[in-house]
């Protein structure tokens, strides 16, 4: 697709919402090189790569967005080698859409290599020992020359532990690099999210979404979490945000980043989050373990897989179910990187089948019971986590008590 194509998209660049079942949304997030369905998990090719699985095989599993980092892209290959490449997507012969993060995550999980000023971020490269500055402006250019269909606007992280001052100061310094990053931002192929900061404090996240609602054109983000906050803490910090933008900007998707566990991308969904992404599905898959329905997890290491000749989940349609045995995968975990690769897509496939079960139940209106469906498989003992129960009592669901029979 010509840059002359793709700015002929721009006009189309939208969000419309299909279906509704109570707080959660079935939408189609209409993107330069495909349409997004919603609520969607977001695979993650840290640096322009799904580790161990081609692109091929995440368009065999309908897989329709992934997500690249653009701090490490910037350092190796470097954006402007990746820019002579055709951008990102040619680079990686992808061909449809890319979400880039702005490198802002990296002010925590790079803390000790870090100073921060109203200008930007000074990192030391871990790979190199230099020393970069990352302000607004740099980190826009390098997504334009990545050229992702959404790219994230520079904002400033604290540890969503950190209480004080400065969670209010990393708010409102993210909403003037907002502005920044407007002004620098001139690909009018690209969505720029804002990224609603505010720590766990309610009102300042309520603050934080009046300002970046505002200024939100196609979509905006709900930064900060899954940083080791309670789940208590999370899922009110979702549910409020979420709950602002129904009022001030129902016409956004609302992309939560960093969430991959399957409980959470379910309970976010029907709170009305719409988007999310993580390392966690191939990152569990290197160490051989594969995402089930029953119980959540199958240590596939585990000796009792030693002679069970069962695919992975009975259910599941991927690549490795239909062609691979539990006892096959069991025999060269941790021996055979092509374990990691067919555990990898297994669990990919489960995470990309959960949100479209997620969207049919929307559809249907039947997310009460799709809801205590899903709970039975994840949790066969009842067992199910208190703010789970506290979650879908605020969102008006009832769950049926562990000595009580679930629903027919």
């Amino acid at each position: 697709m010509s840059l002359a194509e793709v700015g002929d998209t721009m006009s189309s660049m939208s969000y419309r919402i299909v279906s509704k079942a109570q707080r959660a949304r079935h939408g189609l997030l209409r993107l330069p090189h495909s349409d997004v369905k919603t609520p969607v998990f977001m695979p993650v090719g840290t640096q322009g790569t799904m580790k161990g699985v081609l692109p091929e095989q995440l368009i065999e599993m309908d897989c329709r967005i992934l997500l690249c980092n653009t701090y490490h892209l910037g350092h190796r290959p470097g954006h402007e080698l990746v820019k002579k490449a055709g951008g990102v997507h040619k680079m990686m012969n992808w061909p449809r859409s890319i979400l880039t993060d702005s490198g802002g995550f990296q002010m925590v999980s790079l803390s000790k290599l870090m100073t921060l000023d109203e200008q930007g971020v000074n990192f030391e490269s871990p790979h190199t020992g230099e020393m970069t500055l990352l302000t607004p402006e740099k980190s826009i250019e390098i997504q334009e020359d990545l050229g992702a269909d959404i790219v994230m606007q520079l904002d400033h992280v604290v540890h969503v532990l950190t209480t004080g001052p400065i969670v209010e100061e990393a708010m409102e310094r993210s909403v003037r690099w907002l502005d920044r990053c407007f002004e620098t931002h001139e690909r009018d192929d690209q969505a720029l999210f804002p990224i609603i900061q505010g720590g766990l404090n309610l009102e300042i996240r309520e603050k934080c979404v009046e300002e970046m609602s505002k200024r939100a054109k196609v979509g905006i983000a709900i930064g900060g979490l899954s940083g080791g906050e309670s789940k208590d803490q999370f899922w009110r910090v979702v549910a409020k945000c979420c709950e602002m933008l129904d009022r001030t900007r129902p016409d956004l998707p609302r992309y939560v980043m960093g969430v991959g566990f399957a409980v959470d991308l379910v309970i976010c969904s029907l709170l009305g989050a719409d988007m999310f992404d993580c390392v966690y599905p191939t990152r569990t898959a290197r160490f051989g373990t594969a995402l089930v329905r029953d119980g959540g997890l199958l240590p596939l290491t585990q000796n009792q897989f030693k002679k069970d000749f069962r695919p992975i989940d009975d259910e599941c349609e991927c690549y490795t179910c239909k062609n691979h045995t539990r006892a096959y995968i069991h025999s060269i975990a941790g021996k055979e990187a092509v374990a990691s690769s067919l555990v990898s897509i297994h669990n990919l496939q489960f995470q990309l089948q959960l949100m479209n079960r997620v969207r049919d139940a929307i559809d249907a209106d039947r997310v009460e019971q799709f809801l205590n469906e899903f709970l039975e498989e994840q949790f066969p003992k009842r067992d199910v986590p208190q703010w789970v129960r506290d979650a879908s009592e605020y969102m008006g669901y009832k769950l049926y008590r562990s000595e009580d029979p679930l629903a027919n």
